[in-house]
């Protein structure tokens, strides 16, 4: 609660800058508000995310809890991308900064009024004391945890792949599918995306879990996503124009960032039970803080491989107005977003199926063994 807190105020400083700030001192501010921003909503997200291993010991309660808040996020930034602006232009009566900074007041007292509302009813079951750690304690923490550090490993290695491609797709739309009308074919391409994860989550996660165990579920949307690039690959080999065709390879990538989205979640829930019952010790916000962060790292990481495309392909990182490139610098730019993903899904593929052995069956048996030892 008290990084939820911290946040709202901080969002609505970020949008409430002085308007006699200029140049260095606007700089400093908006520098200091985001870093601010960043540090109290990890403060918020790594205890609500926390509490799913530490109040939900069934592994099917955790993982409906896991399916349920993955979609509830992923509904809420599709509600502020889609009404942020019209938002904005209303609350603002003709000032874009006045508008701005109230959607931001009331963004911030809903954000905290939510919170105080879930911690004053959530109760935790588990009794474990959770001793402060330092930030050596931590490491060494996940590293004892052989399992939760598969799931690290997979995170990285799958976000840097599909953020990759998200970094580079404007540019895609901008110079290889083209046209006065590209950056309205890329709205409407990242809202059927936007859409499509949510579903994934909703309803084709759970219909997945009909048939599969969570790990084959994670083999399918691996093979899904891969599948999706290579389709990609090909619909941009054939220079066409209609954004419609781009739903095809842009369901089975947002569908499997889904459900993978879902599951990385419930693993690392369940890799605490086993921390627990391998290690004597109950690390739930040190694994999750890592998620935390290796998400935080993906992302960086692909915005510098995205970087290095742009400058090695020589492609302007002005997206303003529709503009041509090279034949040479369109196919590098559709290599790297489709066949560098590739290569990064098979290696989570690969590491996953030799190293992770949390199958449900498993995951059954130490809550089992968890259970009867704390009675």
């Amino acid at each position: 609660m008290a990084g939820t807190l911290a946040n709202a105020v901080i969002l609505f400083a970020m949008f409430s800058v002085p308007g006699a700030l200029k140049g260095t001192g606007l700089l400093v501010y908006i520098s200091a508000a985001y870093i601010l921003w960043g540090v109290t909503y990890t403060m918020m997200d790594i205890p609500y995310w926390s509490m799913i291993p530490a109040f939900a010991r069934d592994g099917r309660e955790r993982e409906s809890l896991s399916t349920l808040g993955r979609t509830c996020a992923g509904v809420g930034s599709a509600l502020v991308t889609v009404i942020t602006m019209p938002a904005v232009i209303w609350l603002g009566h003709g000032s874009e900064r006045a508008g701005f900074r109230t959607f931001a007041l009331l963004i911030a007292v809903f954000f905290a009024f939510t919170a105080i509302l879930m911690c004053v009813c959530i109760k935790e079951k588990s009794t474990v004391n959770m001793p402060v750690n330092s930030i050596g304690d931590m490491f060494r923490a996940l590293l004892k945890n052989d399992q939760a550090l598969v799931v690290v490993v997979a995170i990285v290695l799958i976000n840097c792949s599909i953020y990759l491609t998200s970094n580079l797709v404007i540019y895609f739309f901008k110079y290889d599918f083209g046209g006065e009308g590209w950056y309205n074919a890329y709205t409407v391409f990242n809202i059927f995306g936007g859409a499509v994860q949510i579903l994934s989550m909703m309803l084709l996660y759970p219909l997945l879990r009909k048939f599969q165990s969570t790990t084959q579920v994670f083999k399918t949307g691996l093979g899904m996503a891969a599948l999706g690039y290579v389709v990609l690959l090909a619909l941009a080999c054939t220079n066409m124009s209609n954004v419609a065709l781009l739903f095809i390879p842009g369901f089975f990538i947002f569908g499997a960032n889904g459900i993978l989205t879902v599951l990385t979640t419930v693993f690392l829930a369940n890799s605490v039970d086993y921390g627990q019952w391998k290690n004597g010790t109950r690390d739930e916000s040190v694994i999750f803080s890592m998620q935390t962060f290796v998400v935080k790292l993906a992302s960086g990481v692909a915005v510098l491989m995205a970087s290095i495309c742009l400058a090695v392909f020589h492609i302007s990182e002005d997206t303003e107005a529709a503009a041509v490139a090279t034949s040479q610098s369109v196919m590098g730019l559709r290599l790297t977003m489709t066949v560098i993903p590739v290569i990064g899904l098979a290696a989570a593929a690969i590491f996953f199926s030799r190293k992770f052995k949390l199958t449900d069956e498993k995951v059954k048996e130490i809550a089992g063994l968890l259970s009867e030892k704390e009675q």
